[in-house]
């Protein structure tokens, strides 16, 4: 699904298209995840918008990990009979939160993959990577912090998940110009990090006062920076 944006479109204007955000994400967790309920009444979705929700606050709180489904039952105020109905473990409830951010790293290089050249390409995606986790941050961060928490077998999901993300963002870098396979492989890697340092470390940017927008733009002035500096040479 390629997106309407202009080159180098901020924030507000891809709020305005984005796919998924965080009234809509519920509509498709719960598509994607119909399967495991047994539940299907029309409280569903707001069950499962309501579990979800709660364990991102009993996380950043006690942790994944020494979260109990009855500490869990209890914080969302469904018996453990009803949990049951969304959910048969903990880790049943970590693979629905990381399959949504899978399901997201796969759809963003389609959103951006338009006739555009390389560059302004990459700087989109870059773009678009970074505003689907400001909007839907504890999702992401949940992922990042979480994944040491998970089972061997998720936490092998979550691995790979991130890898083709940077599979995605070397590719874009060698279409722009980064004719080195190990050069285009670890600048996918920092600007991965880089955007992981955003939506983990949200207070840092709240205290220096800086704007969604203005980390995009320095993200992608670093690119830029970098394919020019090759096409120099």
């Amino acid at each position: 699904m390629l997106l309407d944006l202009p080159p180098r479109f901020l924030f507000a204007d891809f709020k305005r298209v984005a796919p998924v955000d965080a009234s809509t994400v519920w509509d498709k967790l719960l598509e994607r995840n119909a399967h495991r309920l047994t539940v299907k009444r029309p409280a569903a979705l707001e069950n499962l918008r309501t579990i979800v929700e709660t364990t991102f606050k009993l996380a950043n709180k006690v942790g994944f990990g020494a979260m109990t489904l009855r500490d869990l039952s209890g914080a969302c105020g469904l018996s453990m009979g009803g949990l049951y109905g969304y959910i048969a473990s903990k880790d049943d409830l970590a693979a629905m939160i990381e399959d949504m951010i899978r399901y997201l790293a796969a759809e963003i290089p389609g959103w951006f993959d338009g006739p555009w050249p390389a560059l302004e390409r990459l700087e989109a995606t870059l773009r678009g990577h970074l505003y689907i986790t400001e909007i839907l941050q504890p999702w992401f961060y949940f992922v990042f912090l979480e994944s040491r928490t998970l089972s061997d077998s998720q936490r092998q999901v979550a691995k790979a998940s991130e890898m083709d993300v940077q599979a995605g963002f070397k590719r874009l870098f060698a279409e722009a110009g980064i004719d080195d396979e190990l050069e285009a492989q670890v600048l996918a890697g920092h600007f991965l990090a880089l955007s992981q340092d955003w939506y983990v470390k949200r207070w840092k940017y709240r205290q220096l006062k800086v704007p969604v927008d203005t980390f995009a733009d320095s993200l992608c002035r670093l690119a830029r920076a970098r394919i020019e500096a090759t096409t120099v040479d």
